[in-house]
């Protein structure tokens, strides 16, 4: 059993998948508060922030501890969560027909053993329709994910090629996570 420091019900969906058992809490750490635009450095203070914030409401102790943060680039642009349509469809277009890379950051403490882990997983799409960018946006599935992607929905007819885990993409690397639990 593990405790998953995210409110992220796509990591939830990973671990499910994974046959990991975990309890799930997320924090309230503000990323806002992060003011480099590298995107590895990025992950990693977003990831540690949350590390530190849940480590001391919950320890580690008692249940293992696992945070994440995952954001995307593209074009060299850091693309956090969309603020609205407006900034969605800007993030989509860029990624459209261009290659985009995933980074997530995951911590994992428990008594005995410790991870920190930053993995990559690159995409390279081709040209998304327009009528369905729309419809993406419309729906609101966009909203709440890194550079307003799915890589397991809207986006996975546009993928030419795929460098990396797919669940890296979506948010937590669980083939490297296994190794260690």
């Amino acid at each position: 059993m593990i405790r998953l420091g995210s409110n992220s019900p796509t990591r939830a969906k990973i671990l499910k998948e994974g046959k990991i058992e975990f309890i799930q809490n997320g924090g309230d750490f503000d990323e806002d508060s992060i003011k480099t635009k590298n995107p590895k450095s990025f992950v990693y203070q977003a990831t540690l922030g949350k590390y530190k914030e849940l480590s001391k409401k919950y320890g580690y102790k008692d249940i293992p501890l696992l945070v994440a943060d995952s954001v995307v680039t593209s074009n060299g642009e850091l693309l956090r969560k969309a603020k609205n349509s407006e900034d969605a469809r800007r993030m989509l277009n860029l990624q459209s027909g261009n290659k985009t890379s995933v980074i997530t950051c995951m911590i994992y403490k428990s008594k005995e053993k410790e991870l920190m882990d930053i993995s990559i997983t690159t995409y390279e799409f081709e040209k998304f329709d327009e009528k369905e960018i729309e419809e993406y946006i419309k729906s609101g599935e966009c909203f709440g994910k890194a550079g307003a992607i799915m890589v397991e929905g809207f986006c996975k007819p546009y993928i030419k090629s795929v460098e990396g885990y797919e669940s890296t993409a979506m948010g937590l690397c669980v083939e490297k996570l296994k190794i260690y639990l």
